[in-house]
């Protein structure tokens, strides 16, 4: 492999990956550059295998979409509709209540919550949800509302971020996920979001959650309009903000699906694409202990793949993925735990069921629980 990490170029990154040095926004580059994808996972499952050997985890959680009314209506998203739309809803806090309890016989340990951004809804509304999830599910972890929520419930408080999060985590909030940071460039969220939560502020609620004590999530949105000059911002810009706070949990890429969205002319990008993004995150985000390949976007097959590339994390059951299949995603909108196991041993990792916060639930060895 010597060799062909010579031949593609990356010597100089390798003996860095190997002496556990930091990369910079040069190497990223020349990593996106690199068309020798094996020599660019190579690398990155040199990382991951230091950071986490062959544990992948996986979790058992449910996602609930409690509203798909927005105000923002990305370009890049399939999913919000004006309020009126014929395909627009809204759920009741005893419909939410509802959708907990018809799954109270799944060991289910969180429910992972968001919505568009509502014009209407009050604050009260959304500690209800809280509220009444706990109600039926005292035990689960709740990881709600991305940071451009969170910026959004600040407003209809009337209070600063922080107070915003108190009163959320009092009414039940565990946890933040990662939504809504697309991609931090100011060029493509005047194209694509212009009336979105700006990249700077998206990082500054998610550092106000870290200094709380609330562990978040972080995504990027690519294979849209964005270059690799501006993805490569994007993660040196997480990097520096793990650096300064230490709340991010794990880094999802999030692959763009364009069909029914005012993008739906592009093509959206390709399973290098895919594995590329992954290893490069690998690699450069040296701070962050997680790195998911997540199969509702990129398919089972390909995140078994991504397990070499870097990745670390299938995420979970999901029971029901809403947001990405209005983008015209082909894959289950659910996957039992039995088969999750199955996809991880197949590429030769050891599964680990996990809580919210990586904590061991069980490894699956061969043998079953262990």
């Amino acid at each position: 492999m010597k060799n062909r990490i010579a031949e593609a170029g990356l010597a100089g990154i390798h003996d860095k990956v190997i002496a556990g040095q930091r990369l910079d926004g040069k190497d990223a580059l020349h990593l996106y550059r690199c068309t020798d994808i094996l020599a660019v996972g190579y690398l990155a499952n040199l990382v991951r295998e230091r950071i986490n050997g062959d544990r992948t985890y996986f979790i058992y959680n449910q996602h609930i979409n409690y509203s798909n009314i927005c105000t923002n209506l990305c370009s890049f998203c399939a999913f919000g509709r004006r309020k009126g739309d014929a395909l627009a809803y809204e759920m009741s806090v005893d419909e939410v209540k509802e959708k907990v309890r018809a799954r109270l016989d799944e060991p289910i340990v969180e429910i992972h919550m968001v919505g568009g951004i509502h014009p209407d809804l009050p604050f009260d509304y959304y500690l209800g949800l809280l509220r009444g999830i706990k109600e039926v599910r005292p035990d689960v972890h709740i990881q709600a509302f991305t940071c451009v929520e969170i910026a959004h419930l600040a407003e209809l408080y009337g209070r600063s971020t922080e107070q915003t999060l108190t009163a959320l985590r009092q009414a039940g909030l565990g946890s933040l996920p990662g939504g809504g940071a697309e991609v931090f460039s100011p060029r493509i969220r005047e194209k694509t979001c212009r009336d979105k939560l700006s990249g700077e502020d998206w990082l500054e609620v998610a550092q106000t959650a870290h200094r709380q004590g609330l562990y978040t999530n972080a995504t990027m949105l690519y294979g849209h309009l964005e270059t690799i000059e501006e993805r490569v911002d994007h993660l040196l810009a997480l990097r520096g903000a793990q650096d300064d706070t230490g709340g991010f949990l794990a880094f999802i890429p999030l692959a763009f699906h364009p069909r029914n969205t005012a993008l739906s002319t592009l093509s959206g990008p390709t399973g290098i694409d895919d594995l590329k993004n992954i290893a490069v995150a690998r690699l450069v985000l040296d701070n962050f202990p997680h790195i998911k390949a997540y199969w509702v976007m990129i398919g089972p097959k390909l995140a078994q793949l991504a397990l070499s590339f870097g990745a670390d994390d299938m995420d979970g059951t999901v029971k029901e993925e809403v947001i990405t299949h209005m983008a015209g995603a082909e894959t289950e909108q659910a996957i039992g735990s039995t088969t999750l196991i199955e996809l991880i041993r197949e590429a030769g990792r050891l599964p680990v069921e996990r809580t919210t916060l990586y904590e061991t639930i069980a490894e699956h060895g061969d043998d079953g629980h262990r």
